[in-house]
């Protein structure tokens, strides 16, 4: 048996095949896609094609981290086969196998509880044999629906009074439709038909049935879902109930959505599910619905599948990597917000860029022309992202990610470094139509960039910020000299500290107004 380690076994869960000819090529695949690379990727903020070649998700964990692929005959032959596996080792759940026709036996209607109940066996098996006390999932677009089905109604079902938290650490997910599947056409009339005919289970995507594999059996309502609830939201385990209230609860911090905001590159029906779900969506999943509230996001300017995919794009990976085993988590609000409140036809809006040193991609973009700008004027309701502070207020989540100090860096003594973006707009709007009398289009009210040096060499993080428009020559001149900034928090275990905006912002974002960085521990 192996000892416990750090690393954790990896299950890569599939998407939505479809009907029978999907099922049966996607069992053809050892891996269920995961192995799938590109050579066609855009890189850099123009999105001018260059070529670079990424591997695919699963090679690039095996050579960045070292993790191994087990097949003999089968993953599942190997795992039944023996008894000493190293935890650091990656598996595919292969729940479409049963649904095949190509083994010779009756082939099983899909079923997504089934799905989720075979997940539990393969981690169950996995603990067992790993010696690990918990896996993390990596899930792609209806794949994440099995996971949370696992987290929310398997476990609570299947294991009573123990916590989802016991054997999952991780859920990634590339293009979950955590909100269902929607349409910005028809009036509600495709959805309906979807759920009524269930054409190739495609109803899974619809809130009655969400609602039945996303609830436990003991809170079930057999008249369907109540008022008020919602598919994105997920039950929270924060660790201090007893087992039995919060169990199926799962942190939400521990929660990763991957938002796509490109529908152009996703071609599937030459383009009709693109046209049909709306050019705010990754072609077939709508932005407000990839994402379950309060868990860890970003975005990213990709496609729900393909050459330009989520999955098989380097900022999938790296996004994902930092995840997994990033030793830090660094967040960016934007706090004392107090916007000129003196034209009530005009809103604000923010872009976000977030980039981190070193990378050929940014890791995080939410900007206008992708439909998902940060709303300033609203933030508690824009059902995109933003966020209110704990006390109501106006505090803005502009960004979070990620940092391994255990990853390369220009030289051995420098500190993690990332960059922020920050461009505010103006908008006039009038009874539904733009005014565009004084307007300068594409030209921001403010702009410019935070950039964030964090010392991990100590007992405590700590980090330096500077406004681009502050700094004197190049960026990759600038070295973090002096004092970092002061520690807003030094009774808890993080690193909180508040960088003021340039004078120039403050007639428009508020005196007050200032970034909140904070840095905390991750594992």
């Amino acid at each position: 048996m192996s000892t416990p380690s750090a690393r954790l076994p990896i299950i890569y869960v599939r998407g939505y095949a479809g009907g029978t000819s999907g099922i049966e090529k996607a069992v053809t695949d050892p891996f269920y896609g995961f192995n799938e690379g590109s050579t066609h990727i855009r890189v850099g903020r123009e999105d001018s094609p260059v070529f670079y070649q990424f591997e695919s998700p699963l090679l690039r964990l095996h050579l960045d981290e070292g993790y191994h692929i087990f097949v003999e005959g089968g993953q599942g032959t190997y795992l039944e086969t023996h008894d000493d596996i190293p935890p650091d080792s990656i598996w595919i759940h292969r729940f479409y196998d049963l649904c095949s026709g190509t083994w010779g036996a009756k082939p099983r209607q899909f079923d997504l509880e089934a799905a989720a109940a075979d997940l539990l066996t393969l981690i169950e098996k996995l603990r067992a044999k790993t010696g690990a006390p918990r896996v993390h999932l990596i899930a792609h677009s209806m794949g994440g629906l099995i996971c949370r089905c696992l987290l929310q109604k398997t476990i609570p079902d299947q294991r009573p009074g123990r916590r989802a938290s016991e054997y999952v650490s991780k859920l990634f997910t590339y293009g979950t439709p955590h909100g269902g599947i929607t349409f910005d056409v028809g009036f509600g009339m495709p959805e309906t038909l979807r759920d009524t005919l269930n054409i190739n289970g495609s109803d899974v995507f619809g809130p009655d049935r969400m609602y039945q594999y996303l609830t436990p059996a003991a809170r079930l309502d057999p008249h369907g879902p109540p008022d008020g609830w919602r598919a994105v939201d997920m039950p929270d385990d924060d660790g201090t109930g007893p087992a039995e209230s919060a169990a199926g609860g799962f942190p939400l911090e521990r929660v990763f959505c991957l938002v796509g905001t490109d529908p152009s590159d996703y071609d599937v029906a030459h383009g009709a599910s693109a046209a049909t779900v709306g050019p705010r969506s990754d072609g077939l999943v709508q932005i407000a619905n990839a994402q379950v509230t309060g868990a860890e996001q970003a975005f990213v300017h990709r496609s729900h599948s393909g050459r330009y995919g989520l999955v098989n794009s380097e900022e999938g990976y790296q996004n994902l990597r930092r995840f997994l085993f990033g030793d830090y988590r660094v967040n960016a609000d934007l706090v004392g917000l107090d916007l000129p409140a003196d034209d009530p036809d005009v809103t604000w809006q923010a872009e976000v860029t977030l980039s981190v040193r070193g990378l050929p991609v940014t890791m995080h973009e939410r900007v206008a022309p992708h439909w998902c700008p940060v709303q300033l004027s609203d933030p508690a309701g824009n059902g995109d992202g933003g966020m209110t502070g704990p006390d109501g207020d106006g505090t803005v989540r502009l960004a979070t990610t990620f940092l391994s100090s255990s990853l390369p860096r220009p030289g051995a003594s420098d500190p993690l470094r990332y960059a922020l973006d920050l461009r505010v707009f103006s908008l006039r709007e009038h009874h539904g139509f733009f005014g565009f009398g004084d307007h300068l289009e594409k030209t921001a009210d403010f702009a410019d960039s935070l950039i964030v040096d964090v010392d991990t060499s100590g007992p405590r993080p700590a980090a330096w910020a500077h406004w681009n428009s502050r700094v004197t020559g190049t960026i990759k001149d600038l070295r973090p000299d002096g004092d970092p900034l002061p520690d807003d928090d030094p009774a808890a275990d993080s690193w909180v500290g508040h960088l003021p905006v340039p004078a120039t912002a403050a007639p428009i974002l508020g005196r007050q107004a200032a970034v909140r960085l904070s840095v905390s521990r991750w594992n």
